[in-house]
C-alpha cells in the first residue's frame, strides 16, 4: 500500500503553530477502513450526511472530513471521519474510513451492500494505527525534526472543532516520539475525559445505533453535514429538521460534583429537573464528566438523577467552541 508520509516541513510548521507546547498522544481503539477506487468518493456521497467530494476535487481539498452514516429513518448509524490519503485528482482515490472498532463488522457490511458494481475496494487496514494529538501546556522542543517521517501516514486537524487537535494516523508500532518531537503517550481515559468536557461524541457509547439523531447530536456544529449536497440515505428527516429550525434536544457535557456510586451512571438514565420535570438521559461517561442528551429549556435549570435509593446531582453546560448563536 502506498502512503504519504509527513514531510519535515509540514512537522516544523505544526510545532511552531503549537506555540512549543508539549503534545499528548493517545492510542485510540477506532478502526480503519481504506475505500479505494475511481468511484470511491461518489460511492461513499450517497451514504453519508457530508459532501464527501470535497476529498476528491481540484483545489485545495481537505485531508479530512466528519460524517454519520445514517438509516432510512434519518437516525445515525455510525459516526466517521474520513481522510484523503491520495495527493492530486490525477491520482486514483484513496480514502481511510476511521469508525468505532465495534462496529467495524457491520460497517463493512453496510458498505458492501451498497457498492453493488461501483469501482470500490473496501478492506481493513490493521497494519496502521490511529492517535488523537492534543497539545498540551508543557514547553516543548519546537525546532526539532522528525527522525522517522516515513512512519506517519497522515497529520491533520481534527475536523469536528479545533479543541479536539490533531489526528495522526501511523504505522502500527511506529515511534510517536519521532513523529512528533516532544510528545508523550497519555492515558486514552484522559482522551475520553477530554471529550467529555468539550461535548464531543464518539462512538456507539455517545451516539446509539439507531437511536442517535445527527443535528440533536450537534452534527452541524462539527462541521459533519453539507445541506447543499445530493440525496443520502437519511436525507430527508434531517433535511426538514434544518429548514424548520426547531432542535428542542441536544447532547451537552454534563459534570458532577459529588463523587459518583461505584456503580457509575448506566446509559439512558432518566435525569430531571429539581422539581420533577424530564430533563433528558446520560448516554456515557469517563470519572465525574459525561454528556447527556437534554432539553434546551431545562439545561440552565439544577439537574439530578435518582439511583438506587438516592439522588445525583449534576451540571450542564455549553461548550464554548459552540456557535455563539447556539449557546445562547
Amino acid at each position: 500500500m502506498l502512503v504519504r508520509a509527513i514531510t519535515a516541513p509540514v512537522l516544523r510548521r505544526w510545532c511552531r503553530g503549537q506555540r512549543s507546547a508539549a503534545a499528548a498522544c493517545f492510542p485510540l481503539g477506532r478502526a480503519l477502513l481504506g475505500v479505494r477506487g475511481a468511484e470511491a468518493a461518489v460511492f461513499l456521497q450517497g451514504l453519508l450526511t457530508n459532501d464527501v467530494t470535497q476529498l476528491v476535487a481540484a483545489g485545495d481539498a481537505p485531508p479530512a472530513l466528519y460524517a454519520h452514516a445514517l438509516n432510512v429513518q434519518g437516525r445515525c448509524l455510525y459516526d466517521v471521519i474520513l481522510y484523503r490519503l491520495h495527493g492530486s485528482t490525477a491520482e486514483e482515490p484513496d480514502i481511510l474510513l476511521e469508525c468505532d472498532s465495534s462496529v467495524l463488522d457491520s460497517i463493512q457490511k453496510h458498505l458492501k451492500l451498497y457498492k453493488i458494481r461501483r469501482k470500490v475496494t473496501i478492506t481493513p487496514c490493521p497494519d496502521l494505527s490511529l492517535w488523537a494529538v492534543i497539545p498540551g501546556e508543557q514547553p516543548g522542543d519546537a525546532s526539532s525534526l522528525p527522525k522517522s517521517a516515513d512512519q506517519a501516514l497522515l497529520l491533520t486537524p481534527d475536523p469536528r472543532a479545533e479543541v479536539m487537535g490533531w489526528r495522526l494516523i501511523a504505522k502500527k508500532g511506529a515511534n510517536l516520539s519521532e513523529i512528533i518531537p516532544g510528545s508523550q503517550i497519555g492515558d486514552v481515559q484522559d482522551y475520553h475525559r477530554h471529550r467529555y468536557k468539550q461535548g464531543i461524541p464518539e462512538g456507539v457509547k455517545d451516539l446509539p445505533p439507531g437511536v442517535a439523531l445527527p443535528l440533536e447530536s450537534n452534527l452541524a456544529f462539527m462541521n459533519g453535514i453539507s445541506f447543499t449536497k445530493g440525496c443520502y440515505i437519511g436525507q430527508e428527516l434531517t433535511a426538514r429538521t434544518h429548514h424548520m429550525g426547531v432542535i428542542r434536544k441536544r447532547l451537552l457535557p454534563v459534570s458532577f460534583p459529588e463523587p459518583l456510586p461505584s456503580s457509575g451512571i448506566p446509559a439512558g438514565t432518566e435525569i430531571l429537573t429539581e422539581s420533577g420535570k424530564r430533563a433528558g438521559k446520560f448516554r456515557a461517561g469517563q470519572g465525574e464528566l459525561g454528556i447527556a442528551l437534554l432539553r434546551l429549556a431545562h439545561t440552565k435549570e439544577p439537574l439530578c438523577i435518582h439511583l438506587a435509593g438516592d439522588t445525583v446531582k449534576l451540571r450542564a453546560s455549553t461548550p464554548q467552541w459552540w456557535p455563539k448563536a447556539a449557546a445562547k
